[in-house]
């Protein structure tokens, strides 16, 4: 495992634009700390964002990890340009001619799959502490580390969202066209969605849960309506905006599958593909 990961970081520290995404992403999850800079002083109004609740032990794990999936695009850029840069520089087939079976190939590209959501994981969860311990009201170590689950949510979406993207690669070759692939394949499921709920007025969600980014999706549910504002405001226009926000176990499961079957895609594809 550890040879495999090298070659691919050894791969990726001679790609500077993905070296760039990379820094990116990563000042732009620390980046959420700026939230609570955001201020709006508009004469008897004042509404500072940090007040409402958002870095709250243990709200600000669902909070953070919800913000920062939003910016998986930046590692799924490095994902794809990585199996793009294996066929434009003819890397794969001199892989394949030092020794390096399809599979071992395969793998490297899947652990360094892993190894980036599992630093991101990680890197949330250093920003998510450090902020909670600084505007959080609660803190309880009972209180601090409940609610973990979203974290592990976090890198279990990522780690679908990212074998996703390495099958699109592999598949198209190309990584304009596999993010393309991606945005369409989006747009398909939610075209799909919208027709099981308005057109054929069917349980969707029931549906739609097996789905691949809808999955990914269902893992952290939007935490907006969860802060205490919201609600307050909900129940005066009469609106119940009550749900469940929780990690569900077959939520996981589903994800987890669809990456195996991304993976074992990826290989399937690679095996009979001639190089």
């Amino acid at each position: 495992m550890l040879r495999l990961l090298t070659i691919e970081l050894y791969k990726l520290r001679f790609h500077r634009a993905s070296l760039l995404l990379i820094l990116a992403y990563f000042l732009l999850l620390t980046s959420i700390a700026l939230i609570a800079a955001i201020k709006f002083d508009i004469g008897p109004i004042k509404f500072h964002l940090a007040e409402q609740g958002i870095f709250n032990f243990p709200f600000i794990w669902h909070f953070n990890t919800f913000v920062a999936a939003v910016l998986k695009f930046f590692l799924l850029l490095v994902i794809v340009s990585m199996m793009a840069n294996e066929y434009s520089y003819v890397t794969l087939k001199q892989n394949l001619i030092d020794g390096l079976s399809k599979q071992e190939f395969i793998l490297s590209k899947f652990y360094t799959v892993v190894l980036f959501a599992l630093i991101s994981m990680v890197f949330v969860f250093i920003v998510s502490l450090v902020l909670g311990l600084f505007y959080s009201d609660f803190n309880e170590l009972s209180i601090i580390f409940s609610d973990l689950e979203y974290l592990v949510a976090y890198f279990v979406k990522l780690l679908g969202f990212f074998s996703f993207g390495l099958f699109l690669g592999i598949l198209v070759k190309r990584s304009a066209f596999a993010v393309g692939a991606m945005i369409i394949w989006s747009v398909g499921e939610s075209i799909f969605k919208g027709l099981l709920r308005w057109y054929y007025k069917v349980d969707y969600e029931l549906i739609m849960q097996f789905f691949p980014l809808e999955s990914m999706s269902n893992l952290i549910k939007e935490p907006f309506t969860k802060l205490n504002a919201v609600q307050t405001v909900a129940k005066q226009v009469g609106e119940d905006l009550t749900k469940d926000f929780s990690v569900h176990l077959s939520d996981l499961l589903i994800v987890i599958l669809w990456t195996l079957f991304f993976i074992y895609l990826s290989y399937y594809i690679l095996k009979k593909r001639d190089l």
